[in-house]
């Protein structure tokens, strides 16, 4: 397993958990708003080796009760799944992030009973799917069966979206909460720019907006919330 980043404590990553955050390397989308740019592009060579993670784990016992998984697209290592049997094997409840795009991996994973919590990222309508996954064109059938997988899968689970102004309109919203029907957790949230951004030029929709826009997701959705907005 390819460990490309490790945040040793993370409040907010595994929802209800004090848990660690492993970030992998490499992705299949080229969303221009990413805030991992250097892990997207694999420019990040400082790999911690598995060896080193679990001996910082078993320290941890008391400390951390989850690991969360993120990228990058995690669901591109080979071995992913072995490695989340062997954080379940040593006592911890793993979180999942994954952009979806490989639903028969996502499947077996979920399928596994080794995961916990499962995090999609929904990166926009059907209609502007593609350009916000940075992509010329985007086979939206792995991202419905994917979605499919999630909602059907009995691990608890959400779906977000990451608002970018200048890339989303509130009819982004209202068409995503129509596509989704009302699911356990939706969540959008507020783009930051990290420093670390794939493109420049984004910005960040204030407090209304964001609100305006989870008015038109609840329309549909009634779990709608808003992640990162004071």
């Amino acid at each position: 397993m390819k460990i490309s980043g490790l945040q040793k404590l993370t409040l907010l990553d595994f929802p209800g958990h004090t848990a660690c955050t492993v970030f992998t390397s490499a992705c299949n989308f080229r969303c221009p708003f990413c805030h991992n740019a250097s892990l997207v592009e694999c420019r990040n060579t400082d790999e911690i080796p598995e060896e080193e993670f679990f001996s910082f784990l078993e320290k941890r016992h008391g400390i951390l009760d989850g690991v969360a998984i993120t990228g990058g697209e995690p669901t591109l290592q080979p071995d992913l799944l072995e490695f989340i049997k062997k954080i379940h094997d040593a006592g911890f409840k793993v979180k999942l992030d994954s952009n979806g795009y490989l639903p028969e991996k996502l499947a077996e994973i979920l399928s596994s009973g080794f995961v916990d919590y499962v995090a999609m990222d929904i990166k926009s309508s059907p209609e502007n799917y593609a350009k916000a996954a940075g992509l010329k064109r985007i086979d939206l059938s792995k991202i419905e069966r994917s979605i499919g997988t999630i909602k059907n899968s009995g691990i608890e689970y959400e779906f977000r979206t990451t608002a970018v102004k200048g890339l989303h309109t509130s009819s982004d919203f209202l068409s995503i909460g129509n596509w989704l029907g009302d699911v356990q957790h939706y969540f959008i949230q507020r783009f930051t720019d990290s420093g670390d951004v794939l493109s420049d030029g984004y910005e960040a929709f204030s407090s209304e907006e964001m609100t305006s826009l989870l008015a038109m997701a609840r329309i549909h959705i009634k779990s709608a919330a808003l992640r990162g907005v004071d």
